[in-house]
């Protein structure tokens, strides 16, 4: 028996390719299909162009973080509309790095608010955990969730399409790194099991979890271990690789740490 996405963790529109009861469902775990962001790729097709001759990972990382410095007037918010003096230093400063950075150092805070909100835009799964679970959109949590990402938004400069085009060039990247691959076998550790729903338990001894929208995993089982008594190891699709240490020098803190985009997936879970 294959789960379906439960309706309370969708919306019905999205901005890519597959509707969320599709992308977030176990039968794309089991059978991945390419995910594109409405628009991305072709919008931004000179950069693709650039990196498409280039054989080396660290000269592709360096273009494609010179073009975003470019394209969305980083060095100069001024060109980008932003009034000098009007804006907090650290509002002008807030750009998909940060997001990232801030992510790795919690993914409870504000960075970690904007990224879960980024993912139910695109993709249409709604975050089931955010500092506590999320008990309905109805819910006071909710709220406070929605809240921290809205601040963690406002008066930025085009953060949402900053996150679109890395998650567009991660993916560009994992098909270059892994051209036979579908999937990358990787684990999560962690002390509160119940934030990961479980809908079903195969004779295998594996079960059917609905995920958080926004997940940190590594490829290191060892490194798994060290953050809490359960380890759950899925095969993850690459298209549901969000971003991960190596796509750009230093990007994140954790030597193996790559983000997940969630949904239903069969996992094992080892306690200790």
């Amino acid at each position: 028996m294959t789960t379906t996405l439960p309706r309370h963790a969708r919306l019905p529109l999205n901005r890519c390719n597959l509707p969320a009861v599709i992308l977030g469902g176990l039968t794309y775990q089991l059978h991945p299909a390419p995910l594109e962001l409405d628009g991305v790729r072709n919008f931004h097709q000179d950069l693709f162009s650039l990196l498409a001759p280039v054989g080396s990972h660290r000269e592709r990382a360096a273009l494609f973080v010179d073009y975003m410095a470019v394209h969305f007037c980083l060095d100069d918010l001024e060109e980008a509309g932003l009034s000098p003096g009007r804006v907090r230093k650290s509002r002008r400063n807030a750009n998909y790095l940060r997001m990232v950075r801030g992510w790795s150092f919690d993914s409870d805070g504000r960075e970690g608010a904007v990224l879960k909100h980024w993912v139910e835009s695109r993709f249409g799964l709604l975050a089931r955990h955010h500092a506590g679970p999320l008990d309905g959109r109805d819910s006071e949590a909710y709220y406070q969730y929605l809240a921290a990402g809205s601040h963690g938004l406002y008066a930025t400069n085009a953060l949402e399409a900053q996150l679109d085009l890395l998650y567009t060039y991660c993916q560009y990247e994992l098909t270059r790194q892994h051209p036979e691959e579908t999937h990358l076998t990787l684990y999560r550790g962690s002390n509160r099991i119940d934030e990961h729903e479980v809908l079903a338990r195969d004779a295998d001894g594996s079960c059917q979890v609905l995920l958080n929208n926004l997940n940190s995993f590594t490829s290191d089982r060892e490194r798994a271990d060290e953050f809490g008594d359960y380890i759950l190891t899925a095969e993850v699709p690459l298209p549901k690789i969000c971003f991960y240490n190596g796509l750009l020098p230093g990007m994140l803190k954790g030597e193996d740490e790559l983000v997940v985009i969630g949904g239903v997936y069969r996992v094992h879970i080892d306690t200790f």
